[in-house]
């Protein structure tokens, strides 16, 4: 049953890309949905759509049809299974990285209306820090930062956070370790990312748990399906299936 309170919002986002955020953003969907979870993706890379490339999706209506005007909000879900719903954006519209502060609040409100008939909502955001990104990452009630096992992706989660923290309040965070070898090289680079945000943000997010490096996750991306699907048994799916279970407890 979904909490009276309406659906958990998880923003999902890293502050570089290649980090593997929308592979796993779909997959925690389906794992999700395993669980008996009705699940809404938002793709919120609103300039770089890819969440529908990664699904082989045909997509007719975007997040931009909607805030235009002209599409009934409920018509633009894409539903792809039994629990798994997904809003398209655009591709190649640079306009709507940078939302001013009207089309914000429209988007919330839009964001608000279609996510009612789900229990959680996953927002998958472009890297960086954009405005767009920013704005997603306030909108949600937990932040989920993606990061990988090379520095730049280290430092860029660090940036992310303490922008976030700085100008925006959030003391909140959790992290994920992305193409890991072990899940000790997980928690190493998890408690290097923590060292620093202690240090000079005192702030210490939670580790969610590392996704190794597998290679039924490019096998699946080849084929337009989520892994957790097409490989269930691999190392990856099974990280993933755990990573959801801990997302339930976080409700």
């Amino acid at each position: 049953m979904m909490d009276s309170r309406g659906p958990v919002k998880l923003c999902i986002t890293s502050g570089k890309g290649g980090v593997g955020k929308t592979s796993l953003t779909v997959n925690l969907a389906y794992a999700l949905a395993a669980n008996q979870k009705r699940v809404l993706i938002v793709d919120g890379d609103l300039g770089l759509a890819n969440v529908d490339v990664l699904l082989g999706l045909s997509v007719d209506r975007t997040i931009r049809d909607v805030l235009d005007g002209g599409v009934d909000p409920a018509q633009a879900v894409a539903q792809v299974s039994a629990g798994v719903g997904v809003l398209p954006a655009s591709s190649g519209v640079p306009e709507l990285v940078n939302l001013g502060p009207e089309e914000q609040d429209q988007l919330g409100d839009l964001l608000t209306a279609i996510m009612v008939p789900y229990d959680y909502v996953l927002l998958d955001t472009a890297a960086g820090i954009g405005p767009s990104v920013l704005w997603f990452n306030t909108f949600t009630e937990h932040n989920l930062v993606i990061t990988g096992p090379d520095p730049a992706s280290l430092t860029d989660a660090y940036a992310l956070i303490k922008v976030l923290h700085r100008d925006y309040a959030r003391d909140r965070f959790h992290v994920v370790v992305n193409f890991v070898m072990s899940e000790q090289e997980a928690v190493q680079i998890y408690e290097s990312l923590a060292a620093v945000t202690q240090r000079f943000l005192d702030l210490k997010p939670v580790y969610l748990g590392g996704i190794p490096r597998d290679t039924s996750v490019m096998k699946a991306a080849r084929s337009q399906r989520p892994f957790v699907q097409q490989s269930p048994a691999q190392p990856a799916a099974r990280a993933v299936f755990k990573l959801a279970e801990r997302i339930i407890e976080l409700a």
